[in-house]
Formats: C-alpha cells, structure tokens, sequence
C-alpha cells in the first residue's frame, strides 16, 4: 500500500468524522438528560449498535473458534507478539510525554523480546520483571493539556473519545505494521490482531449486566482515565473481578430506545 493511497484513506476518515460528529450533534437535541463525558449519546447508541450487530454476526463467532481451535501457549505467543509491535509507540510517547524513564523500559522491553523472545512470541522481559506502562498519543494529547474529552463509539473501532480519535493517525505511523510493504501480510495480520483481540475480551464480557451501551462506555471511561493518569485514580476497572456503577446505569429501557428510535 503506497503513502499516496494512505494519505487518500486517512482524508476519507477525516471527512467521514467530520459527517459522524455533525450527525451527532444533531440526533442527540431530544435527549433530555446527558451524560456529563457523552453529549452525543443518541448518535453513539446508534453505532454501538450497529457494531454489536456486526460483532454477533462475525468478530464473536470467529474469536470462539479461535479460541477453540488454537492451543493457548499459541494464543498467548500471538497476544506477546503484537503487544510487542506496540512497545516502539509506548517508548514515543512516553518521551512525548517526558517520561524518559518509562521510554528506556519499552525500548529495552521490544530489544528483548524481539531476540532473546524470539519476535516477541515470547514475554522474556516481563519474566525479567521489566514492565512499562503503555502510552498512546491520546494520552499523549491528555498529558499536552486535552485532559477532558467526550464520549464518541466509532464505527467498527467502537469505544473512543473526541481527542484519542485524533490521535489515531499518529498511533497508525507509530505500529510496525504501518511499515510493511507487503499489503496482503499487512491485512492478514492486522485481522489475526483484530481477532486475538476479540478472543481475549470473551471472559470479560461475562461481566456485562443490564444496558451494554451504558456498561462498556463507564467502564472504558474508567479504564482510560486510568491509563491518563498513570494509576493515580485507583485500582485498574479492568483488573477486577466486579465494575462499581450506579444502579441507573442497569437500565434496559435505555438499550431498547436505541434500536425504537
């Protein structure tokens, strides 16, 4: 895939953006009662949607057969191989971000994995107690001052903000997989990280109760002012065995006037 053709694919997103944030705005005038971080819930309940019903109808039941069929020593070699692709972004933007510290322990963290574990298949430098917290560019923006942004759920990306959003093109530049002249080998692996990724989200899912919509949009909040702040705010959402909501937030009739309007 040449640069020319990206530059095309990143200004066509641009402007379908452009088109989603607009028809936020004005599909979500009759919600009375807004979520402080979503303003634009009408809109984004419609694409949640949308991407629910294309994760039942395909990323699901693909991610149970990955499951199924791949022996987990190999689910976890693919799981190290690209969270070590990721480790390059981390170190970016941990200097970005003016933590040289956390840079040196990523960049030490992708030289060893990627020899000694051969590729990254294997997590040698986490068993060497070597670990980094990861950074993207969207937290790069938070730490640059964007620290409060709203709620969007993007098409087929799904859950997201207004500034981690823009931060995808730098996160795309930053990834490996951005580099690979071959573009067959590009979308293959791209759709085996899509997929590992669904798989692992399996058991996590168990923990959903009352409206999804509601569910996955606080806890992802919660997860990523976690990241934001570095685990200043306490335990990691996602690392515990139950989620702390408030009872509104179980609401089915909020889910089922998604699909009424």
């Amino acid at each position: 895939m040449t640069r020319t053709t990206r530059r095309g694919w990143v200004k066509a997103a641009v402007a379908l953006l452009a088109a989603m944030l607009l028809a936020g705005c004005a599909s979500t005038a009759a919600i009375e009662e807004r979520h402080p971080d979503d303003p634009w819930e009408g809109f984004n309940r419609r694409v949640f949607a949308f991407n629910d019903a294309v994760d039942r109808a395909v990323l699901k039941p693909t991610a149970r057969g990955y499951r199924a069929v791949t022996p987990q020593p190999v689910q976890t070699g693919v799981g190290n191989f690209f969270s070590n692709l990721g480790e390059p972004r981390t170190a970016i933007n941990s200097l970005l971000q003016g933590k040289p510290g956390n840079a040196g322990i990523a960049m030490s963290r992708f030289l060893i994995n990627t020899t000694i574990g051969i590729g990254g298949l294997w997590d040698f430098a986490t068993h060497m107690e070597i670990t980094a917290r990861d950074e993207d560019f969207g937290q790069t923006l938070a730490v640059w001052g964007w620290e409060e942004s709203r709620y969007l759920v993007l098409p087929l990306l799904g859950p997201s903000t207004l500034r981690d959003t823009g931060g995808l093109p730098a996160d795309a530049v930053t990834y490996p997989l951005y580099y690979l002249d071959d573009a067959e080998l590009e979308i293959a692996l791209t759709a085996l990280r899509i997929v590992d990724m669904r798989a692992g989200l399996l058991d996590q899912e168990e923990l959903i109760r009352g409206d999804r919509y509601s569910f996955i949009r606080d806890a992802w909040l919660q997860r990523r002012r976690f990241e934001i702040n570095d685990g200043e705010t306490g335990d990691d959402p996602f690392a515990m065995d139950d989620f702390d909501f408030d009872d509104a937030d179980f609401d089915d009739a909020d889910f089922d006037d998604a699909f009424s309007d």
